[in-house]
């Protein structure tokens, strides 16, 4: 069964119909997601859907773009809530300097802060990196993310670089991205990276595949990223669904 390693269903996108989409789960062989809560304001939410459907999961984490007001006592709030049953990751955490907000010195701070909650709490962690693949190491060794292991959640940088998180431990995550004809260097990354480091995912409701390019992206559309994988990988599809499934509950300790 497919496992999406990384969704947002708790986005207003679904307020509307999120029961038709799960209804179509079955006959399309989604078998498992894990939502990711990247606010405080989104845990309740995310929370919430892991406990209705027994095929969601949740990750907890603050994204380095709502980091600017986060503080110690809000960090022990996102701590407490990572006890509960179905609660699989810390994330998503980490740094974007595309949009440069806030400040990087701030987004560091608190990428670490939550890295060594991850670490106290013996859970992994989901990475967001965008434009600061140097810096995003540098902080991953620094704080040795090894010892939690985890996931570069949509992943967008070099094969060289894609090496240095595998070395780590980490897995690389892989959406909708990989179908775009301009996608020269993920798809470098996927045929030369060993599939038992890929994982699937949609970061829905955003990075809807070819041919949904500009939709609303969900967990139905990742069979077109499945065949991507395939045919850049020479599998049969139902090789990849196999391996980045098992790939997931290992990243997720749920083996």
């Amino acid at each position: 069964m497919i496992f999406d390693s990384h969704a947002h269903y708790n986005d207003e996108a679904f307020s509307d119909d999120l029961e038709d989409i799960l209804a179509e789960f079955p006959d399309a062989g989604i078998g498992s997601v894990v939502n990711v809560a990247d606010t405080l304001e989104s845990i309740d939410r995310v929370l919430e859907l892991s406990r209705r459907y027994p095929f969601f999961y949740a990750a907890l984490g603050i994204h380095p773009g709502e980091c600017e007001n986060l503080t110690e006592e809000a960090l022990e709030t996102v701590r407490a809530r990572l006890h509960e049953p179905k609660v699989v990751a810390v994330g998503e955490i980490g740094l974007d300097y595309h949009w440069d907000t806030p400040e990087r010195e701030i987004q560091q701070r608190w990428f670490r802060a939550q890295i060594r909650l991850a670490q106290d709490e013996r859970k992994p962690i989901i990475i967001h990196s965008r434009d600061a693949a140097q810096d995003t190491l540098q902080i991953m060794r620094e704080m040795h993310a090894e010892r939690t292991g985890g996931v570069l959640h949509c992943y967008s940088y070099s094969l060289e670089m894609a090496r240095e998180f595998i070395r780590l431990g980490f897995y690389i995550g892989v959406g909708g991205v990989v179908t775009f004809r301009n996608a020269r260097k993920l798809k470098e990354v996927v045929e030369h990276i060993p599939i038992e480091k890929i994982v699937l995912e949609t970061d829905c409701p955003y990075m809807a595949p070819t041919p949904h390019r500009g939709e609303r992206n969900t967990s139905l559309n990742l069979p077109c990223v499945v065949q991507a994988i395939a045919e850049l990988k020479r599998m049969d599809p139902e090789g990849v669904i196999r391996i980045t499934e098992d790939n997931a509950r290992q990243l997720y300790y749920l083996k």
